[in-house]
């Protein structure tokens, strides 16, 4: 009787023992495979490719409970955690099957393979918002962006074109006028108010100019025209930037309500004699083709200035864009400061009920 009652005594203990979930059965229930990279595969760019048809460039991933932590390739190693909700692991699965490497995982010894076409996609990405100081990078919200120091601290201060009333994100535009090369000095530009909303803190500012904005044609009224006898053409939209531009900065004269700019010689540009209120630049494209440092020859006394283009050697743009210099000036309301990247955390939301 006793052994009968122990089989019925083994089933009742099981059925009131707790369960004990396995890694398999905990993959099972969240019905994903354990995406651990095994410990024998080196660390190595791949996509984590996301539902919505996005991805993050990552080294390394693994699944932990609901949640994905990959290390971040495009972040300098940094461990991040994303909802797995979020991942489409099939997607990545077959992105990383099609990329695989043979050769390189069969040798451990050798580096790590990089995929070409991942090396591109990054550095045409960065050269999108190239980082200029520390956790400082330009913005592609702006067009023209001046590099100044608040208190210690490097900021970006967007200028705005004074020949239109556009959003400065779109704000390249060009009012070409013709000036004869050899003619004496005289007003071309006259720009409202005796002082601009931008003031710079540093004498020796670095300016830095998109290439390739889809602008439209100017519509403003900032400024007042008069080219003394030079033709003036029709005001005509510029793809952003030109490479094929030079850049002068130019002193503004200040006059009751307004700032008068006066021409200058663009046959004398590069040459040994110096033109006064002019203060010349030399320029450099960034890696990727999306940027232009402007940089001044020389520093900038205390005193309002406008970065004019020179199109050609007997061709400028009206529209420029205006500044002061003066350091004890408050702080631009426009300013970006450095962004510390900081490590994502996940927000803790609880469920609701109807």
């Amino acid at each position: 009787m006793s052994n009968a009652k122990t089989p019925l005594l083994l089933v009742a203990l099981l059925a009131f023992t707790p369960l004990v979930p396995t890694p398999s059965l905990l993959a099972a229930l969240l019905q994903h495979e354990p995406l651990v990279n095994s410990p024998d595969t080196q660390p190595h760019r791949t996509r984590l490719i996301l539902k919505d048809g996005s991805y993050q460039i990552v080294m390394s991933y693994k699944l932990v409970g609901n949640i994905v932590r990959y290390v971040s390739a495009e972040r300098g190693g940094a461990i991040e955690d994303i909802p797995a909700s979020l991942v489409d692991f099939e997607a990545t699965k077959r992105w990383e099957a099609r990329h695989a490497n043979p050769s390189a995982a069969a040798d451990s010894t050798q580096a790590p393979a990089i995929d070409p076409e991942l090396l591109k996609e990054e550095a045409d990405r960065a050269s999108l918002t190239p980082e200029i100081a520390p956790d400082l990078r330009l913005q592609t919200e702006d067009s023209v962006l001046a590099l100044d120091t608040f208190r210690g601290t490097p900021e970006l201060v967007p200028l705005a074109q004074t020949d239109s009333d556009l959003n400065r994100n779109t704000a390249h535009n060009v009012l070409r006028a013709a000036i004869n090369p050899l003619s004496a000095s005289h007003q071309i530009v006259q720009i409202k108010g005796e002082s601009s909303l931008v003031q710079l803190h540093v004498e020796s500012p670095v300016i830095y100019l998109r290439i390739g904005d889809e602008v439209t044609p100017p519509t403003g009224t900032a400024l007042t025209v008069d080219t003394h006898g030079a033709t003036a053409n029709a005001p005509s939209a510029s793809a952003g930037g030109s490479p094929d531009s030079r850049y002068v900065i130019v002193r503004a004269d200040i006059r009751v309500g307004a700032r008068v700019l006066a021409s200058f010689r663009i046959n004398f540009l590069g040459g040994v004699q110096r033109q006064e209120d002019v203060v010349e630049t030399t320029t450099e494209l960034l890696p990727g083709g999306h940027w232009m440092k402007i940089t001044p020859s020389q520093p900038l006394s205390f005193g309002e200035y406008a970065l004019m283009e020179v199109i050609s050697d007997k061709e400028v743009n009206l529209g420029v864009w205006d500044f002061g210099i003066h350091p004890v000036a408050p702080e631009n309301k426009d300013a970006i400061k450095p962004e510390p990247r900081r490590r994502p955390s996940l927000e803790r939301r609880t469920q609701t009920h109807p």
